[in-house]
């Protein structure tokens, strides 16, 4: 086969990106071409109707004040427009339960929050809403005015698009300062149910929603269309989403969910996740 030419000798308004540097010739005209919509498509209010409200609950198998949070969460798992997230931290355990699904890069999330919101401390359970804002997850009525006031909101996203099983493009748009992320988050949408034997809430069941499993940064946006490498997932059964984040804690700017079918229970990894945040 000849040489491929290179997608931005076609359309000035688009830029490869350097993940696709080894990518075949058919995939790279895929990807340009996806590019290429995306760079052109109008961002209209269309856009904004389609654009989950993200609600992000900080918790841990060792609280003892998270379950009423807990089914707050899973309320909203079945609430159209909104798309609710369980992020595990760690710092809770020394009482004796080490949280099955926390990552140390969950309380770092947790942590750019506090700083970005100008909080004293991290706590759980918080809930923090399309990285903009903050409420206790104790307080339902507070968080359903948070999400309420995110669904009102008029915003503009950058286009988004899945390309295929292992990539995605995110188009054009004004890039805040400071400077944007994009995150891979997967989570299992299925209830997980845990019994702690040790620690404030041994001996009770626990059950949680969309609990995030999996969380790696696929680069940084700089306002121009690009494409973004997607990695296998470590465990069977998620659900995908791809969000565009201001960085260090910044308030998200778009989001696009991938659902994936609920695998077997006997499929299913209830192992602690792998895949850490970098």
């Amino acid at each position: 086969m000849g040489a491929c030419p290179h997608p931005a000798g076609v359309h000035g308004l688009v830029k490869r990106a350097a993940a696709t540097s080894s990518i075949k010739c058919a995939a790279m005209w895929k990807t340009f071409l996806a590019l290429l919509l995306l760079s052109l498509a109008p961002t209209a209010a269309l856009a904004a109707d389609r654009q989950p409200v993200v609600v992000e609950l900080f918790t841990a198998q060792g609280c003892s004040s998270c379950g009423k949070a807990n089914e707050l969460i899973s309320d909203l798992a079945d609430r159209p427009g909104v798309l609710p997230l369980t992020f595990s931290v760690d710092y809770w355990d020394y009482l004796g339960w080490p949280d099955t699904f926390a990552l140390p890069a969950f309380t770092e999330r947790q942590r750019a929050y506090a700083h970005k919101l100008a909080l004293r401390e991290v706590y759980t359970p918080q809930v923090v809403v399309n990285g903009r804002t903050q409420a206790s997850g104790g307080k339902p009525d507070q968080v359903e005015t948070l999400v309420e006031a995110a669904l009102a909101a008029r915003i503009y996203p950058p286009d988004m698009m899945f390309m295929g099983a292992d990539k995605v493009a995110v188009g054009s748009g004004p890039v805040p300062r400071g400077g944007v992320d994009v995150w891979l988050i997967r989570y299992d949408p299925r209830a997980q149910e845990t019994t702690p034997r040790k620690g404030d809430n041994r001996g009770q069941t626990l059950v949680q929603r969309n609990v995030v499993r999996e969380m790696v940064r696929l680069g940084a946006w700089r306002g121009r269309p690009t494409a973004y490498r997607m990695p296998e997932a470590e465990t069977e059964g998620l659900a995908t989403a791809v969000v565009v984040q201001a960085a260090k804690g910044g308030k998200i700017l778009a989001v696009l969910v991938e659902p994936t079918p609920a695998a077997t229970p006997e499929a299913s990894d209830r192992r602690r996740p792998q895949a850490l945040a970098r």
